[in-house]
């Protein structure tokens, strides 16, 4: 009995770190959405000026520095996506289903499927990121920013979907444990045992 409570409160202590962490995070990053647009519309902007003025004020490495930003916002965020529960899900019958059955096809499928995925992700990403590495590899683009930090992300993003996975499997697990003492509870007030 005091091993399952330490075991819980361990458990409770995991599911707590990774859900502030990768809170933060996702709160943090969306904030890149904003620099998003002013690093887009500063570029428009001085494009359109140099037409006019000769000056060369925009650059290969705006372009890129917005794509990697919502490279950041896309792969830094779905984790924090996956916590929310805002990513997409085909609702047609799981809205209908009852809360239990919704917990195991939520903990089946992050068990199953979701961190397997992300395992998969890093083991497929490795050699990509670590080649990048090793040339220090740069964009082909003149004026174009270096490739090798933002393949890196690759690795810390499989990560954080696999640690939320791995969160909300246990969150689900301990919902059904909780339904199930529940109902237990609830049929021994129906006997008249309680």
């Amino acid at each position: 009995m005091a091993s399952e409570r330490a075991s819980g409160v361990f458990l409770d202590r995991f599911v707590g770190r990774v859900d502030r962490f990768n809170s933060r995070l996702g709160v943090a990053v969306s904030w890149l959405t904003l620099a998003m647009v002013v690093v887009g519309a500063y570029n428009a902007v001085v494009r359109y000026l140099g037409r006019f003025t000769g000056w060369n004020l925009s650059s290969n490495a705006y372009l890129e520095l917005q794509w990697y930003m919502f490279s950041l916002v896309f792969l830094l965020g779905a984790a924090y996506a996956l916590q929310t529960n805002a990513h997409v899900r085909v609702d047609v019958v799981y809205s209908r289903l009852p809360e239990r059955w919704r917990r195991h096809i939520d903990l089946w499928g992050s068990l199953l499927f979701l961190i397997p995925f992300a395992v998969f992700g890093l083991i497929m990403s490795w050699p990509a990121v670590r080649n990048s590495w090793a040339v220090l590899e740069v964009s082909s683009d003149p004026g174009g920013l270096p490739r090798y930090p933002i393949k890196s992300v690759l690795l810390v993003a499989f990560t954080l979907l696999a640690l939320q996975g791995l969160a909300e499997a246990v969150r689900n697990w301990q919902r059904l444990r909780a339904l199930k003492a529940g109902a237990e509870e609830e049929e021994m007030e129906q006997e008249g045992l309680l």
